[in-house]
């Protein structure tokens, strides 16, 4: 009896240690079914997995889909972790990304013919005229002198030197500013990112494959679109960027002047006066010219006063002599009574 007893004892444990090392070893298979499905590209997992890598010692169960979320709202900032630790090595791989734009003021004797000019020399470089505003003058102003135009040209960085040299060699050039904007890094950092976005654009799509549940779907769904917004964003910012590096811009003013404004030198005193005095004489012949312009223009205007004034006068003149003339007959009348009253 004893014996039997002893070997059911022993029976008994058998199965319970049998039992216990079942459910052990259960649990490492779960763990490492979940490892595995974490292990896809270090970031990601499926839902499956996710629930029983949700499984927790006390029994509780956390829903796989906030589990995703979790890991799906991780994984950007784990590749901007990534691309901000190479985004050093791309700066130096690429070409230096530069924005150049230069803002000149142009005179000119002849303006019709420096706007066609720089029209043709735009064509001729392979530019284009992004923006272009001409004034041509009063209709109450004689002066030829007040046309001007306004320009925005955008011309291939390499043909930039080329252009403004042609302009300087066209007009007189007063002003001229040039400015260079150095945009490697921003390039870069907008490149490197949209590479990331575009890393976890392609995994969510692997991972909405593989989900089951319709609560999965719809969160893989969300941030897809989420992504997808930011790439295309990222990817107009970028052929922006390319297309000012790839075509300067050159905001040019055109004035039409009578006399061209001199290079300002270090100059004598009798070098100044005499440029001074010229100027006042050249001031006073352009007066004089306008005054004779105006004065023949208005030539009709004159004629029609003239003869208002001149019926205004004869209307007066002939009052005034009715007055004078009716205050005579009053005298005389006023004299014939005295004298018949004194006789």
């Amino acid at each position: 009896m004893k014996s039997k007893r002893s070997m059911k004892k022993q029976l008994t444990w058998m199965a319970l240690m049998l039992s216990f090392v079942m459910a052990f070893t259960g649990c490492g298979a779960a763990d490492s079914a979940a490892s595995e499905s974490m292990s896809m590209n270090g970031m990601y997992a499926t839902g499956e997995a996710m629930k029983d890598m949700s499984i927790g010692w006390d029994g509780g169960y956390v829903q796989d889909s906030a589990m995703e979320e979790a890991v799906i709202d991780r994984a950007p900032d784990m590749e901007a972790g990534s691309t901000t630790q190479n985004g050093s090595a791309n700066v130096q791989n690429m070409n230096e990304k530069l924005i150049k734009t230069v803002d000149m003021t142009v005179e000119t004797k002849e303006y019709d013919a420096l706007v066609a000019s720089i029209q043709q020399e735009i064509k001729s470089l392979g530019g284009y005229i992004e923006n272009f505003n001409a004034y041509n003058g009063s209709k109450y102003s004689g002066r030829t002198s007040e046309r001007n135009a306004d320009i925005t040209v955008r011309i291939p960085q390499d043909k930039l030197d080329i252009f403004v040299s042609s302009v300087s060699e066209l007009g007189n050039v007063v002003r001229r500013s040039e400015s260079v904007q150095n945009v490697t890094l921003k390039y870069v950092d907008l490149d490197s990112h949209k590479k990331a976005l575009q890393a976890e654009y392609d995994r969510l799509i692997q991972l909405l494959e593989k989900a089951e549940s319709i609560e999965d779907i719809i969160t893989i769904e969300n941030r897809l679109s989420s992504v997808r917004y930011q790439i295309e964003g990222m990817e107009a910012q970028l052929r922006t960027i390319d297309n000012q590096v790839s075509y300067s811009t050159v905001y040019m003013n055109i004035d039409e002047v009578a006399v061209f404004t001199p290079v300002v030198e270090e100059k004598t005193a009798f070098e100044r006066i005499a440029e001074g005095f010229k100027e006042s004489l050249t001031d006073i012949g352009i007066s004089v010219q306008e005054f004779v312009i105006a004065f023949i223009i208005n030539i009709p205007y004159l004629i029609i006063w003239a003869v208002i004034i001149l019926v205004v006068v004869f209307i007066i003149r002939k009052s005034s002599k009715k007055r004078k003339a009716k205050k005579v007959k009053l005298e005389e009348t006023k004299e014939t009574k005295n004298e018949s009253e004194t006789v």
